[in-house]
């Protein structure tokens, strides 16, 4: 036997949920929210704006305009009375003065080179006079060396020539010697350079000897033991 009023099955229960009343409500207060901020930020602008159209220019700059002055009778500029300007430069004393200017630079006096040493005369140095005649290779100084002169003493005896132009085989210089010896019986070098106070080489340099010999009747130059 069926039943007279059947069941009713998968009935949903009724909503009792208040969510979307809520949600709604949180919605309307963000909106009032986000009104309110944007009138305040508008009025803002609005009060600055005013304030800045309130400021009144300052007229009484310091800056005086440049006054072009077109009329010829007031175009010549003012007189100032030099006696009415005060000085505000400070004033400068006597002592100021003199510390502010440069000290003189004193030139230290130069020193005077010392005259040069006259050349002895031949007839300041003594002994025998002679003549060398130039050999290949040998120089003015050489020569000078060889018989114990000085070049300034050579060059006194040879005035008329030119040291750098001497030429081997055809200058002929005048030499001052202590004096000619002629070598006779047992006049070796050593007992020749004794006699006349010279050392041995001294006595070979000057006669161009390498080897101690001498041969009778042969003329020795006898240098000065000491250069003059």
């Amino acid at each position: 036997m069926e039943e007279e009023s059947p069941k009713k099955r998968n009935v949903r229960p009724a909503e009792s949920s208040n969510l979307p009343l809520i949600t709604l409500v949180v919605l309307v207060l963000i909106v009032l929210g986000l009104l309110f901020v944007g009138y305040e930020y508008i009025a803002d602008d609005t009060t600055g704006s005013e304030e800045l159209t309130n400021i009144v220019p300052d007229t009484t700059s310091s800056v005086t305009p440049l006054v072009t002055n077109t009329d010829p009778v007031l175009a010549e500029p003012e007189r100032i009375d030099s006696s009415l300007v005060i000085d505000s430069s400070p004033a400068t004393t006597t002592d100021e003065a003199t510390e502010a200017a440069p000290a003189e630079v004193t030139e230290a006096p130069k020193p005077t080179p010392p005259a040069p040493k006259p050349a002895a005369k031949p007839a300041d140095i003594g002994g025998a006079s002679t003549t060398h005649t130039v050999k290949p290779g040998e120089t003015f100084f050489g020569i000078a060396s060889r018989y114990n002169l000085k070049p300034e003493t050579l060059r006194s005896l040879n005035p008329d020539i030119e040291p750098t132009a001497i030429k081997s085989g055809v200058t002929r210089l005048n030499v001052r010697v202590k004096a000619v010896h002629t070598v006779g019986p047992g006049d070796v070098l050593r007992v020749v350079a004794s006699k006349y106070g010279i050392s041995k080489e001294l006595l070979m340099q000057a006669n161009g000897k390498s080897k101690d010999f001498a041969q009778r009747g042969e003329k020795l130059i006898i240098p000065f033991s000491d250069k003059k």
